[in-house]
C-alpha cells in the first residue's frame, strides 16, 4: 500500500512539493535557510577506540531464549559512539573473525583512504590483522558504521555501530534517544538462517524473521513530561523499507540523514535501508505516552513507546522544533553542473558482464576480488554494468569519470518493480526532485528510489574512488554496485 498522501507537508515552513508527473523538480527551499549557520568549531578531543570484531554469545530471542552467536565490535551488541564536530577519531579495527572485514563510515565525509572498502580504498583486514582509521567528521548528525564485503552476512550477524556527531544543536532537547531498526534472520532454536537466497536476491531481498530495535524487542522509554525528545531513527536493516510516524504526540522532522532541514510536521517518512531521520517530539503530560510506528508493514508495528514520567518535567511552552543549526555543506552550482544519468535495472545477461576492462596501467587493473566481495550471479546492474561475479573477479572499471570540485546533477532512474535505496560514498548530495514520492528538497547520502521512479540529485565532486550502490544488501552484492572515479 502506498502512503504518499502522508508525505504532504504543511505548516512550519512547509516547502513546495513536486507534482506527481514524471521528472518535475521540487521548488522547496534548499539549505534550511530558516535555521542560523553553525558557528565554527575549534580543535576538539582525540578519541582512541578499539573495534574488536569477534563472535560473542547473546540471547536475541529474549532472556529465556536460546543463545545465538553474534558478530559485534564490542560486548555491546550495537555500540553507540558519540563525538563532537572538531574531534578526531582514531579507531583501530582488530579482526578476530574467520574472514576479512573493514569499517565503512556511512554518511561521513571522510578522506577516500579511510572509506573502508576492501580492494578499492584499502587492503582487506584479514583474520588476526588490524587497521587504524583516522577520521575527523566535518559535519554533525546521525551516522553509522558497517563492513563492506559480505555485508549481508557480517551485518546480518550484528556487525554495526551507531555514530553520533554532536554540535548541530543550538538548543538542547530534554532527551535524546537512538532507535536503530534491524531484523534478525533466526530459526526458533537461535541458529542463523541463510542471509541470502536466490529468490530474495533477485527480487525485493531476503527478509528477517525477528524484528528488533537496538538489537532487542521494542521497549518502553521514560521521557520528561512535556519535554522535547529527539528521536534518532536509523534503518539498519538489509532489506526492509519502513515508514515511520508518531502517534500520541506532536512531532516534526528536523534532520534527514543527519542533515538539518527547516522543520516540518511529521505525517510519515519512508526509509529504505541505510537511511536516517531525526525527529523532535513534544512529550505529553505525565502518565501518558506516544509511540513510534512503522506503517509500511501489513499491520502497523510499534518500534518504540515513550512514556512521560513525572518528576523534573519540562515547562509548558509552545512547540518550536527549530533547534538545529543549518548544515554547512558544499552546494552544487546547478546552472553550471554537468548532467549524467544512471539507470538501476535487472542485469541483462552477458551485457552486465561485458564492461570494458581497466587500462593495463591503471593501479587497480590487476586487482582480483575474493569470494567475500563477489557473488556467483549478477541479478542487477547500473547502466547495464554489473559488479564482478565469479565469471570475472577483476575489479570493474568505474561507472563514471568525474572532476574534483565540479558540480554534477545525476538523474537516477529505477527501471525495476522494487525499491532501491541509492547511496553515494564520501558525499552529501542535494535531492532536487522526484517523479513519484513527494519530498522536500534536502541534503542526504542515501535516497530511496520507488519502483519506476526518477530522482535528481546534485553534489560537488570530491577526489577519490567512491562506491555508488543500492543499499538493499543482496541487490548490492548481486550486481547493483559500482564506483565513481573523481580526479
Amino acid at each position: 500500500m502506498e502512503y504518499d498522501r502522508r508525505q504532504v507537508l504543511t505548516g512550519l515552513g512547509a516547502a513546495a512539493l513536486a507534482s506527481a508527473a514524471g521528472g518535475s523538480r521540487l521548488l522547496a527551499r534548499t539549505a534550511a535557510p530558516d535555521l542560523p549557520p553553525r558557528p565554527p568549531s575549534g580543535a576538539g578531543r582525540v578519541h582512541e577506540w578499539i573495534f574488536a570484531a569477534a563472535e560473542r554469545p547473546t540471547r536475541l530471542l529474549g532472556p529465556d531464549g536460546p543463545v545465538s552467536t553474534v558478530w559485534s565490535y564490542s560486548d555491546d551488541l550495537l555500540p553507540i559512539k558519540r563525538v563532537r564536530v572538531g574531534d578526531t577519531i582514531r579507531a583501530r579495527l582488530e579482526n578476530r573473525l574467520g574472514e576479512h572485514t573493514a569499517l565503512h563510515w556511512h554518511g561521513v565525509r571522510v578522506p577516500n583512504a579511510m572509506d573502508g572498502v576492501p580492494y578499492l580504498t584499502q587492503p582487506p583486514v584479514n583474520k588476526g590483522e588490524s587497521f587504524l582509521y583516522e577520521v575527523s567528521p566535518p559535519d554533525p548528525g546521525t551516522f553509522f558504521i558497517h563492513p563492506h564485503c559480505n555485508e549481508s552476512g557480517q551485518t546480518g550477524r550484528g556487525l554495526s555501530a551507531v555514530l553520533i556527531v554532536e554540535g548541530d544543536e543550538r538548543r538542547r532537547p530534554d532527551a535524546d534517544l537512538v532507535m536503530a531498526y534491524k531484523d534478525w534472520r533466526l530459526a526458533e532454536d537461535g541458529r542463523w538462517l541463510p542471509f541470502e537466497t536466490p529468490e530474495g536476491a533477485s527480487r525485493a531481498g531476503t527478509y528477517g524473521t525477528v524484528r528488533a530495535v537496538n538489537g532487542v524487542a521494542p521497549a518502553t522509554h521514560p521521557v520528561p513530561a512535556h519535554g522535547d525528545v529527539r528521536l534518532r531513527v536509523l534503518n539498519l536493516d538489509a532489506t526492509r523499507v519502513i515508514e515511520v510516524g508518531v502517534e500520541g504526540a506532536e512531532a516534526a522532522v528536523i534532520a534527514i540523514d543527519g542533515n538539518a532541514v527547516s522543520p516540518f510536521p511529521l505525517d510519515t517518512w519512508r526509509m529504505g535501508p541505510a537511511m536516517r531521520i531525526d525527529l523532535l517530539v513534544r512529550a505529553p503530560a505525565a502518565g501518558r505516552s506516544f509511540r513510534l510506528i512503522d506503517y509500511f508493514s501489513a499491520e502497523p508495528w510499534t518500534l518504540a513507546t515513550c512514556e512521560a514520567r513525572p518528576g523534573k518535567a519540562a515547562p509548558k511552552r509552545p512547540f518550536d522544533p527549530a533547534i538545529l543549526y543549518a548544515p554547512a555543506l558544499p552546494r552544487a552550482d546547478i546552472g553550471k553542473a554537468e548532467r549524467l544519468s544512471y539507470t538501476f535495472s535487472a542485469a541483462s545477461g552477458s551485457v552486465a558482464e561485458a564492461a570494458a576492462s581497466l587500462a593495463p596501467d591503471d593501479p587497480l587493473a590487476g586487482i582480483l576480488l575474493d569470494g567475500l566481495c563477489v557473488r556467483d550471479n549478477a541479478f542487477w546492474a547500473i547502466n547495464k554494468a554489473g559488479w564482478a561475479s565469479d565469471r570475472s573477479r577483476r575489479l570493474p572499471p568505474p561507472l563514471g569519470l568525474l572532476k574534483a570540485g565540479r558540480s554534477y546533477v545525476f538523474e537516477l532512474t529505477n527501471a525495476t518493480p522494487h525499491h532501491h535505496p541509492i547511496h553515494l560514498h564520501g558525499h552529501t548530495f542535494e535531492v532536487l526532485g522526484a517523479s513519484r514520492l513527494k519530498r522536500p528538497r534536502h541534503f542526504a547520502d542515501t535516497v530511496l528510489l520507488q519502483p519506476k521512479e526518477r530522482i535528481e540529485i546534485a553534489f560537488v565532486a570530491a577526489e577519490g574512488n567512491w562506491m555508488f550502490h543500492c543499499h538493499v544488501l543482496e541487490h548490492m552484492e548481486y550486481g547493483m554496485m559500482g564506483y565513481l572515479r573523481i580526479a
